[in-house]
């Protein structure tokens, strides 16, 4: 995983290229600066933990009125800034990129949470594996912050048998042949998954030893039905019932009320995230 560090470091190396011509120029005085919100919606601030080792990396001094996870609405001063005038303006818009990209994640994961509260079941939220390149990490911690769980990290922490791979398998091997000789090789701590279009393969992948169903862009109704199997059954009481696929602010209500599921995976939460309005003013 990268470190928080290195990956800002990345960053700010990426937008100075060859250096800052400015800072080839102007005169290096002391100044301070905020950041202040210029959102007219309420926003779910992210990407403080990211910004502030930025900041400690140049030698400037950040002081954060909000931490990540709380809410901001338009005008707030949510950092100050103190140090040398160059460092400042040559850190600002990796800076501000950094909060806005993980906030406007975070904000887009809350609507959804807050649309999920409204169901009073304890499902849960989780993010999905459909995220920029390079970016997961920051991009996962982004959806915690706005109150989303973390899926599978990667391909190494959880066997996920998708459509895909069960287009590969031999035809005269089983789902169940193939999942019993997935479970002598794989981790013994490692979860096995499998992402089911419809009730009756549902069905066959529980009696095929999995530990989650993946109910993929199945109608909130059919979910239930799986759930209801499962519910009908002791012997399937550990698996967990998952929906995934095309989830969001508009039917994730209805899924989580309906279908009953352990928990909702949503990859817009990432790639339909916009970004919000932050500015830094100099102030001294």
């Amino acid at each position: 995983m990268c470190k928080i560090g290195s990956f800002v470091k990345k960053a700010l190396k990426d937008d100075l290229g060859r250096g800052d011509l400015y800072s080839k120029i102007a005169k290096n005085t002391k100044i301070k600066a905020i950041i202040i919100s210029k959102e007219s919606n309420e926003s779910v601030l992210s990407g403080v933990r990211y910004a502030k080792k930025l900041a400690k990396q140049n030698n400037i001094r950040v002081k954060f009125y909000k931490k990540d996870g709380d809410k901001i609405k338009n005008q707030d001063v949510i950092a100050k800034l103190e140090g040398k005038s160059n460092k400042i303006l040559k850190i600002e818009r990796v800076f501000l990129n950094l909060l806005q990209h993980s906030s406007a994640i975070a904000t887009k994961t809350n609507n959804l949470k807050q649309e999920l509260l409204k169901a009073n079941t304890n499902t849960l939220l989780l993010d999905t594996r459909k995220t920029t390149p390079h970016l997961r990490v920051f991009e996962k911690y982004s959806t915690l912050n706005g109150g989303a769980l973390n899926h599978r990290m990667g391909l190494d922490d959880c066997l996920m048998i998708k459509d895909t791979h069960l287009k590969t398998m031999k035809s005269d091997m089983s789902l169940k042949s193939f999942i019993n000789k997935a479970r002598a090789k794989i981790p013994w701590s490692s979860k096995i998954e499998v992402e089911c279009q419809n009730v009756e393969f549902a069905k066959e992948a529980m009696r095929s030893g999995c530990d989650i169903i993946m109910c993929d862009n199945m109608s909130a109704k059919d979910t239930l039905k799986v759930v209801q199997y499962k519910d009908e059954n002791l012997k399937y009481s550990h698996i967990l019932i998952e929906v995934s696929g095309n989830i969001d602010e508009s039917n994730i209500l209805e899924y989580a009320r309906v279908s009953k599921a352990d928990a909702i995976s949503s990859g817009s939460i990432i790639h339909q995230a916009k970004w919000i309005d932050l500015s830094m003013r100099v102030v001294g």
